[in-house]
């Protein structure tokens, strides 16, 4: 297990979910919609990144819809369907190893787990899709609780969404453990006393975790 764990002390773990539980492509979603609407993708990564759109539907500042009309209107196609604008947005998720799964669930035994996510309503639909069609819990099921960017209005690194789970859930930040694949995440976390893991591959959750009993 990382050293930084302290193991006699740690009672609560805090996972994030790309790239944690399940591995992602952030680059798919605009390779796809460029080729949806026959732009280069330059073209498009500069659009995403001039209006912020997706920081605005994580953050909550915008709902489905919303984020769909400016996919819309950005991309100059009216005609696009929910389902296309949704299957293009979900191609960042990839497959999910089962394993990840299970070893979760094994540690709910002796551990308090929480989920932390930025992250955005469709994207969180399709996991929990994923999850039940391999008889799986869903996310809200396999954690006691579940924090999304796009519920709280807050996005990590900030530590005011670190400093929300501690008071909501009641964790002593010197027990808990937060795994996530972002260094800037784990430093945000590790400044309030939260024990911090910094998944990077090739070791996957299940390495970090593998002598937590």
């Amino acid at each position: 297990m990382d050293s930084v764990l302290n193991k006699a002390t740690l009672k609560n773990l805090i996972f994030d979910l790309g790239d944690v539980i399940i591995p992602i492509d952030l680059t798919a979603p605009v390779r796809n919609f460029a080729m949806l609407a026959n732009l280069p993708e330059d073209e498009v990564r500069a659009i995403w990144k001039q209006h912020d759109i997706f920081k605005h539907y994580e953050t909550g500042l915008i709902d489905d819809e919303a984020f769909r009309g400016h996919v819309r209107r950005l991309l100059k196609n009216d005609s696009w369907a929910d389902e296309v604008i949704d299957t293009a947005w979900n191609t960042v998720l990839l497959d999910l190893p089962v394993e990840r799964i299970e070893r979760i669930k094994e540690l709910k035994a002796n551990h308090r787990l929480f989920l932390l996510s930025n992250t955005s309503p469709i994207h969180i639909r399709r996991v929990n899709q994923v999850l039940t069609n391999m008889n799986q819990p869903t996310l809200e099921n396999l954690f006691e609780r579940v924090i999304y960017s796009y519920e709280v209005k807050l996005m990590k690194p900030s530590p005011e969404i670190y400093q929300y789970v501690l008071n909501e859930a009641g964790l002593n930040a010197k027990e808990t453990a937060f795994f996530d694949d972002n260094a800037a995440n784990i430093q945000a976390a590790t400044a309030l006393g939260i024990q911090g893991v910094h998944v990077q591959p090739p070791k996957t959750i299940v390495d970090y975790l593998k002598d937590l009993v």
